[in-house]
């Protein structure tokens, strides 16, 4: 996706050459007090499910187009139809697919989420008031049971996802209920939760039995603060880039005892992915890196400067060709 003037786009190229297939264009005027000093967006990932693409803009518009052609099978005006909240910055939510559902945060009384059937787009659920946050949603399961994570302004919360009815929450509390990056779930029911402005880290380690479930904190500090970039989890050891307006560091934090393992200074704010136990770093310079992370150092084999742009983009590793993106240039890499 990416914006064209008073116009998203959502556009699908070969895997292979980069040639477009199809576009879809449809009007997004900036409404008024939005503020895009750091980019028009679109900032949300689009969701591929079988034969449609779900798709929503900075302006929340929510689009299910088919795969192949791009022609809108269903859509809907998230802040026009259902009164969402307006996010400062724009929408941002990833929509994320349970069962036959789209689930979406939304904002308001009753909805603070949203949920969709895939094929017309009717609603299925909505549930919650609760405060807004630019995060998106993640499914874990928690002792056999499925539950919706949404971080949410003031707390982080566990949800039905067939319902949205709460099963339980703990408070996060940041500045402006900026909390923007992904929580984190291992399987030994630990989750990892950080923001910038002022929320710092958390881990609560989850446990639920007969559809109650607890939330136990194991530690919380403010030295580690994700912006909005992701975090890693690689045996006991959450990487991630932690800072916001200041410098960021590569820092490693130990998920189970919340103890700094170091702060590597030697790339800006970046995100990062696993593959095959090493990391992928891109940074917001546009440098690519490829790294061996353990709890003692970042040992970086290889770095190159790749893209000119300011790049905030997660890349997406498919076999060996990575696709990574700045504001202006998208591009296809061969890794082998």
């Amino acid at each position: 996706m990416y914006n064209q003037g008073e116009q998203e786009v959502v556009i699908a190229l070969a895997a292979d050459t980069g040639k477009t297939i199809w576009e879809y264009k449809y009007d997004a005027p900036s409404p008024a007090g939005m503020d895009y000093e750091y980019g028009v967006g679109p900032h949300s990932t689009p969701l591929l499910v079988g034969d449609l693409l779900y798709t929503v803009g900075a302006t929340g518009k929510l689009f299910a187009l088919d795969k192949k052609t791009g022609k809108v099978a269903w859509t809907h005006d998230l802040w026009k139809e259902y009164s969402g909240t307006k996010m400062g910055r724009g929408y941002s939510c990833s929509p994320i697919a349970y069962k036959n559902t789209v689930i979406l945060t939304l904002g308001g009384a009753g909805q603070t989420l949203i949920a969709f059937n895939q094929k017309d787009g009717t609603v299925a659920w909505k549930n919650q008031t609760l405060d807004m946050s630019p995060s998106s949603p993640i499914i874990i399961n928690v002792d056999g049971q499925d539950q919706l994570i949404a971080f949410l302004g003031k707390v982080v919360a566990g949800l039905d996802p067939n319902n949205g009815n709460l099963l339980w929450s703990h408070p996060h509390v940041t500045e402006w209920g900026l909390n923007i990056s992904n929580p984190v779930w291992g399987n030994d029911n630990l989750l990892f939760i950080s923001s910038a402005y002022s929320g710092g880290s958390r881990v609560l380690r989850l446990a639920q039995k007969d559809g109650k479930t607890t939330a136990e904190e194991l530690w919380f500090h403010r030295r580690m603060r994700l912006h909005h970039g992701t975090a890693i989890r690689i045996g006991d050891y959450v990487y991630g880039s932690s800072g916001d307006f200041g410098p960021a560091f590569l820092a490693a934090v130990n998920v189970k005892t919340g103890e700094i393992a170091y702060q590597d200074r030697s790339f800006p704010k970046s995100n990062l992915l696993l593959a095959e136990g090493k990391l992928i770093i891109l940074d917001e310079d546009g440098n690519l890196a490829l790294a061996t992370a353990t709890p003692t150092a970042l040992k970086v084999i290889s770095k190159v400067s790749v893209l000119k742009n300011l790049a905030w983009t997660v890349p997406t590793l498919v076999g060996t060709k990575l696709y990574l993106r700045d504001r202006h240039t998208i591009m296809a890499l061969d890794l082998s």
